[in-house]
């Protein structure tokens, strides 16, 4: 039975959960169907074959895992990939040369102590970044535009 059926049938047998629950099942459907054709259409449009392929095979989500690798987003900008990194979800083991090796217990030190020095400093460009972002939508609004 299609989904457009289900709905009508329970709100005629007043069994509005379920038909809330088949509409925004239908519903996100719909939009998934529409984003892979806006991406396609896009790709289509500038005629980045590289775009196309990039839009096919990355994940909705920031990291794809793929075993005992995971591989980050790509980002495209401009119509072009910028970022395309695999690394290592196993801890302790680091990606060389195309395998997945045993990081040396110098480079966790050095990572560790990196780690340390920079949780400080990134939360406070990121208070500064908010504050920033809040002056520039309060302007905005100001000027009218949202």
């Amino acid at each position: 039975m299609s989904s457009t059926k289900k709905i009508i049938e329970s709100i005629i047998l007043d069994d509005f959960n379920s038909a809330n629950e088949s509409l925004s099942e239908s519903f996100v459907e719909i939009l998934k169907d529409k984003l892979s054709e806006a991406k396609k259409i896009v790709a289509a449009k500038y005629g980045v074959a590289e775009l196309a392929e990039a839009l096919e095979s990355i994940d909705e989500a920031n990291v794809t895992k793929m075993g005992r690798l995971k591989m980050i987003k790509a980002r495209i900008r401009g119509g072009k990939v910028q970022r395309r990194v695999k690394k290592s979800s196993v801890k302790g083991m680091t990606f060389r040369g195309g395998k997945l090796v045993r990081m040396p217990s110098s480079e966790r030190i050095a990572r560790r102590r990196g780690r340390r020095r920079a949780g400080p400093k990134i939360r406070a460009k990121l208070a500064r970044a908010l504050m920033k972002r809040r002056r520039s939508l309060m302007k905005r609004k100001a000027m009218g535009l949202k």
